[in-house]
C-alpha cells in the first residue's frame, strides 16, 4: 500500500516540479497567437476552453490502455508501478508536451508532416503510412471491442452486431462534424464518469484495507506466470499510463483548439500524468485482488476485459460496478471516435485538401469507414499483435521529432533524447527477439539490439547536424517568433 499511494504523491510532484521544467525547457510564450485563432474554420480549428481541451485530451489518449494494460502489466508485480511512474514523468508526458506544442509552432501539424520538417521529406511518406496504418487499425478495433463490452450489459436482442453499427454511426458523425459540436458536447460527461468511478475504486481500496505488494528487494523481481521478460516486455505491456506513441497521432487534435500555450502544460503534460494515476489505481486494484498465477488464468480466459467486471463489481458492487465498466466501455469509444477523426486530419493534410467543407471532408471520411468495416471481418489476431512494437515504435519517431526540433532551436534536448534512446533500443531488441519478430536468442538481441540502436542515433546525430549547419537565423525552422501567416510565406518562398 506504501508504495501505490507514495507512487501516485510521485506522479502529481513529477506534474508540479518536472513539468514545470519541461514547460520552462521548451520555452512557451503567454501572449502567443495559437492556430485556433490564426487559422480558424469552424471545423477543426476551434478555440475550445481549457477545461474542455483538457478532457478531450484524457480521453483522446487513454483508450483501455491505461486499464487493460495495467491489469496485464499486474502480472509481473510491484515492478510496474516503477514503469507507470517513472516511464509517465520521464518519458510519456514529456512525449506528449512536446508533440503537442511542436505541432502548436507549426500551424497544429500532425506528427508525419512535423517528422518531414525535421527528419526529411522520406521520413513524412514513411511515418504517415505508418500512422495512417495504426490509425485505422485502432480506430476498427475501437468499433468491435467495445460493441463486445456492451453487448454483455444490454438485452440480447440489441446483440454485438447492431452495437457495432450504433458505434460505426457515432464514429462517422464525430469524424465529419465540427470538434466544439459533438465531441465537445459530450466529452465532459464521459470524462466525469472514467475519473469518478477510478476514483471510487481507489476510496474503496482504501476503505477495505487491501493488501497492495510493496516494492522490495524481494517483490522487486520478475513474478510473471509465463516468465516473460522484464525488459522489453513491461514497456510493451504497459503503454498508455506510462508512454505510447497513439497519443503522438491525437495530441494535435488539441493543438488546433488550444485558447493559449499558457494551457499546455496542463492539458498536455497533466492529462497524461492523470492517465498514470488510472493506470496506478487499476494496477493496484489487480494485484489486490489476484494473485498472479489467478490473474493469468482470468486474462487467458475473457482477456482482461473479464479482470475488468470482476475487479469493479468486488469493488463497487452490482450498481457501481456496472458503472464503472460503462466508464471502462466509454475508453476505448472515446479513442476510437478520435483515431478515425485524426486519420482523417492526417489524410487531409498529406493530400493538401482543405477540410473547411463537408463534401471534402466526406472524399476522404467515406473511403476511411469502407475499409474499416471491411477490416471487422478479418483475424485481428494476426495484425493487432504488431501493434504494440507498431504503437511504441512511434512514440520513439515523436521523441526523435521532438528532439531535433530542441537541437536546431539551441534548447535542451536531452529532456527527449534520452527516453527516445530508450525505447528505441526496447523497440529493437523486441522485433529481434519476439516470434513476431525474428525470434533470436534474448542476450544476442540485447547485444545486437545495442548495436543497432546506437548507429541509427550516429545517424540521427550528423543528420541532424547537417541540418543545423544548412539553415541560417532567418530560416523558418529556427525562429519561433514569426505568425502562421508569415511562416507560411516563407515556406512558399522556398
Amino acid at each position: 500500500m506504501i508504495t501505490f499511494l507514495l507512487g501516485i504523491t510521485v506522479l502529481i510532484l513529477g506534474y508540479i516540479f518536472y513539468g514545470k521544467f519541461i514547460e520552462k525547457s521548451f520555452g512557451i510564450e503567454h501572449k502567443r497567437t495559437t492556430p485556433a485563432f490564426e487559422l480558424a474554420d469552424g471545423n477543426d480549428y476551434v478555440v475550445m476552453g481549457t477545461k474542455k481541451n483538457a478532457l478531450i485530451q484524457l480521453l483522446n489518449i487513454a483508450g483501455t490502455g491505461p486499464i487493460f494494460g495495467p491489469i496485464m502489466g499486474a502480472l509481473y508485480g510491484p515492478a510496474a508501478f516503477l514503469w507507470i511512474i517513472f516511464g509517465n514523468i520521464f518519458a510519456g508526458a514529456v512525449h506528449d508536451f512536446m508533440l503537442g506544442m511542436i505541432s502548436l509552432r507549426n500551424e497544429g501539424a500532425h506528427l508525419p508532416e512535423l517528422a518531414g520538417r525535421y527528419l526529411g521529406k522520406m521520413m513524412k511518406h514513411v511515418v504517415n503510412a505508418f500512422a495512417a496504418l495504426l490509425l485505422l487499425l485502432v480506430g476498427t478495433v475501437f468499433v468491435t471491442s467495445p460493441a463486445n463490452l456492451l453487448a454483455n450489459l444490454t438485452p440480447g436482442w440489441m446483440g454485438a452486431g447492431l452495437l457495432t453499427l450504433v458505434i460505426f454511426g457515432y464514429y462517422i458523425l464525430s469524424t465529419l462534424l465540427p470538434i466544439d459540436k459533438l465531441i465537445g458536447k459530450i466529452y465532459p460527461f464521459f470524462g466525469a464518469l472514467l475519473i469518478i468511478s477510478t476514483f471510487a475504486i481507489f476510496i474503496s481500496i482504501l476503505g477495505r484495507g487491501e493488501s497492495i505488494p510493496n516494492l522490495t528487494m524481494t517483490t522487486l523481481r520478475n513474478t510473471h506466470p509465463s516468465g516473460v521478460s522484464l525488459f522489453p516486455g513491461i514497456f510493451f505491456t504497459i503503454s498508455c499510463g506510462a508512454m505510447s506513441g497513439f497519443h503522438a497521432t491525437q495530441t494535435p487534435i488539441i493543438s488546433r483548439t488550444l485558447d493559449s500555450e499558457s494551457d499546455a502544460r496542463f492539458v498536455f503534460y497533466g492529462m497524461m500524468t492523470m492517465e498514470g494515476i488510472i493506470a496506478m489505481i487499476w494496477a493496484a486494484a489487480a494485484m489486490a485482488f489476484y494473485q498472479a498465477p489467478v490473474l493469468s488464468g482470468v486474462i487467458a480466459e475473457g482477456t482482461a476485459s473479464l479482470a475488468v467486471e470482476q475487479i469493479a463489481r468486488h469493488y463497487l458492487g452490482a450498481v457501481g460496478g456496472t458503472f464503472a465498466i460503462l466508464g471502462v466501455i466509454v475508453l476505448p469509444i472515446t479513442s476510437g471516435d478520435t483515431a478515425f477523426r485524426s486519420l482523417r486530419m492526417i489524410i487531409a493534410d498529406y493530400l493538401n485538401i482543405s477540410q473547411k467543407e463537408i463534401t471534402k471532408r466526406l472524399m476522404i471520411t467515406i473511403p476511411i469507414f469502407i475499409l474499416s468495416i471491411m477490416l471487422t471481418f478479418m483475424d485481428f489476431n494476426i495484425l493487432w499483435r504488431y501493434f504494440n512494437w507498431a504503437n511504441q515504435a512511434t512514440a520513439a519517431i515523436a521523441l526523435l521529432v521532438s528532439t531535433r526540433y530542441l537541437f536546431l532551436k539551441g534548447k535542451n534536448y536531452l529532456v527527449t533524447l534520452v527516453p527516445a534512446s530508450f525505447m528505441l533500443y526496447a523497440v529493437t531488441v523486441y522485433i529481434l527477439n519476439e516470434q513476431i519478430g525474428l525470434g533470436l536468442n534474448y542476450t544476442l538481441s540485447l547485444i545486437i539490439g545495442l548495436i543497432i540502436t546506437i548507429g541509427l542515433l550516429g545517424l540521427f546525430w550528423f543528420s541532424g547536424l547537417k541540418q543545423k549547419g544548412q539553415l541560417d537565423s532567418t530560416h523558418v525552422l529556427l525562429n519561433d517568433h514569426l505568425s502562421i501567416q508569415e511562416v507560411r510565406a516563407a515556406r512558399e518562398r522556398v
